[in-house]
Order: structure tokens, then C-alpha cells, then sequence
């Protein structure tokens, strides 16, 4: 496991921009944390390292959001999906090889994870702008922010 601490939103994007530089295109990342953690930075971060799209926002309503650029980027939020039927009316297993997956509230489908996906799990810290980034899955080593 590598752990973060993040002392800000933008050292949370940061962070992600850094981690998008050692994803090869396929990965499914399954986010762990509560309401307000730093999910939707994190992926902001992670989205400016691999395209163009400077509008990045969470995916509530719509249950995916898409982005293009050198690898597609699937952003879910989970967080009303509750069963297996649920998953196969949003199509999510079809997105599975074909772009990076990054899912928000991944606790709620966490059975049908692959077994090689990746875990980032970010909390507060006693800090009020501060956030403990912890992760796992992924080979990083040596990591400055």
C-alpha cells in the first residue's frame, strides 16, 4: 500500500495527475470514502493527466460520466445502485476492458470487482483540509508531490 496525505484540493488533483501516469488504460479503481473526502478531485486530477476535459463533476444523477482523451475514462457513482440487476441496466459490466473505470461508492458493488482492481481510499485527517490517500493495486514507488 502507498499513503498520501493531501493538505489541500489541489494537492489531492495532484496526486491523481501523478497516479494517471502509470495507468496503462484497462484498470478499474474503486474509491472508498465519505461525503466530501476528495473523490471527485482525486478523479479530476486522474482526468487531466489522460485528456483534454477540464470539467470534471461528479456523477450523481447521471450514474456515468465519460471522457476521451489517450485512454477513455468511465467516472460511476454508485451510491444508488444496490443490486446485480442494476448493474446490468446501466450496461457497467460492458465497460469493463474497455477504458478505465473509476467508481465512486465502489463498497456497494464491491462483489462484482475484478480481483485486480485498484483501491483508493481517501478520509479526513484531524486536519480540516487535510486527507489521507491510501492505495492500493497499484505499483508506485518513490512518489514526490
Amino acid at each position: 500500500m502507498t499513503k498520501f496525505i493531501s493538505k489541500s484540493v489541489e494537492d489531492t488533483e495532484k496526486i491523481g495527475k501523478i497516479i494517471s501516469s502509470y495507468l496503462v488504460g484497462n484498470e478499474v479503481i474503486a474509491y472508498e470514502g465519505g461525503l466530501g473526502a476528495g473523490k471527485t478531485a482525486f478523479t479530476r486530477g486522474i482526468v487531466s493527466g489522460l485528456t483534454d476535459e477540464d470539467c470534471v463533476s461528479s456523477p450523481t444523477f447521471s450514474i456515468v460520466n465519460e471522457y476521451s482523451g489517450k485512454f477513455p475514462v468511465y467516472h460511476f457513482d454508485m451510491y444508488r445502485i444496490s443490486s446485480w440487476d442494476d448493474l446490468y441496466s446501466i450496461g457497467f459490466f460492458d465497460y469493463i476492458g474497455n477504458g478505465i473505470l473509476i467508481i465512486e461508492w465502489s463498497e456497494n458493488i464491491e462483489e462484482a470487482l475484478p480481483d485486480d482492481y485498484i483501491k483508493i481510499k481517501i478520509s479526513h485527517s484531524n486536519n480540516e483540509n487535510e486527507r489521507i490517500i491510501e492505495i492500493e493495486g497499484l505499483d508506485i514507488e518513490n512518489i514526490i508531490i
